[in-house]
């Protein structure tokens, strides 16, 4: 069975224990114990998995490391376990302070449904305050299993990971950057584009014209780029998913045609913005017909999530928080309203 599948039914496991676990210590059994074994370590054999390993820090004795993760006899990989409901960046000062000791290279610090790994590329022996890699048990993306297989124990290989960790940290910082300046373009941005084109100086009150100016300038390039994709699968779909049809010798009809429009497209993005909360982007289908865009789960025609009816003068979303056989529309006024929706678009969702 492969990596992600394993991880995808522990995704599962997580839905439907996680509001029954209220401790820490059901927190590690319940959730970070399979996500050990699911890495290919034996939890039962203390050669490679080591439970509450004592680590002494200066003058603290007694202190305990919830786990050390050894391959061929070597200490990897420490990880220090929260309950799922905390918030695991509020105590990494703790596993900085287990890292400085350890002689493992990598460090997680966990609550059962992220993960985020450690290492020590800007100091050596001292933990890097960023993770270079955090695994989202609810939301599992390709690239980050990708990573996490160099972690198992038949394919971890210490140079590999130290070599791809660097290059994960920087483009995690540098996009943490890009999406402040999509959301907020700094004086410095604005400068560079608009010194490009424009010859007078920048006055505080051109400045701050140019800050909307450029603020609208990128979302309407990164939507435009967005439906230009979602329009090439659509069409990509359509052509594997039809049908050759035969058409009456005399017949004089033309084949009805399905036309996806830009707001259809943007209805879609903002559906899918907020289904993202809780699935993967891959998992959020659409489907254009002649009389409404639907959006199905896994592409799939029994697990509709919402329709949008956009072929008339009114716009309508139905909705199947009540369940698939049980749609109920309601008008929009505009697409934002769309956001108003939520619980109604989780409901659905969680119907499945």
């Amino acid at each position: 069975m492969d990596l992600k599948l394993k991880l995808e039914q522990l995704h599962q496991r997580v839905i439907h224990l996680k509001d029954q676990i209220n401790t820490e210590e059901a927190t590690k059994n319940a959730f970070v114990m399979p996500f050990i074994q699911i890495l290919g370590y034996d939890i039962f054999n203390p050669t490679e998995v080591i439970p509450e390993h004592i680590c002494d820090i200066g003058t603290k004795k007694g202190e305990k490391i919830d786990y050390v993760i050894k391959n061929n006899n070597e200490p990897i990989l420490i990880i220090e376990c929260k309950h799922w409901k905390e918030n695991v960046d509020a105590h990494n000062s703790q596993l900085h302070r287990y890292f400085h000791v350890s002689k493992a290279r990598f460090g997680v610090l966990t609550n059962g449904l992220l993960y985020n790994f450690y290492t020590d590329l800007e100091q050596p022996n001292i933990m890097d305050e960023k993770p270079f890699l955090t695994l989202n048990i609810e939301d599992l993306k390709d690239n980050v299993i990708k990573v996490l297989e160099s972690f198992t124990k038949q394919a971890y290989h210490l140079e590999t990971i130290l070599d791809s960790a660097e290059g994960l940290k920087y483009i995690k910082a540098i996009r943490k950057e890009f999406e402040k300046e999509i959301e907020q373009p700094s004086d410095e941005l604005v400068k560079l584009l608009v010194n490009r084109f424009f010859d007078k100086p920048l006055t505080a009150n051109r400045m701050a014209t140019f800050k909307e100016y450029t603020k609208k300038a990128l979302a309407i390039s990164i939507n435009e780029s967005i439906s230009h994709r979602l329009k090439s699968a659509l069409h990509i779909n359509e052509k594997i998913e039809e049908e050759p049809k035969v058409n009456p010798v005399d017949s004089n009809h033309d084949a009805p045609k399905v036309t996806t429009t830009d707001e259809e497209l943007e209805g879609f993005q903002i559906v899918k913005a907020i289904l993202r909360e809780k699935i993967g982007a891959e998992r959020i289908a659409a489907r254009d017909t002649q009389s409404y865009f639907g959006v199905l789960l896994d592409d799939n025609n029994r697990k509709p999530l919402c329709r949008l009816h956009f072929n008339s003068a009114n716009k309508y979303i139905e909705l199947f928080h009540n369940g698939k056989d049980a749609g109920e529309k309601v008008l929009l006024n505009n697409l934002d309203e769309i956001y108003g929706f939520r619980e109604e678009l989780h409901g659905a969702l969680g119907r499945y």
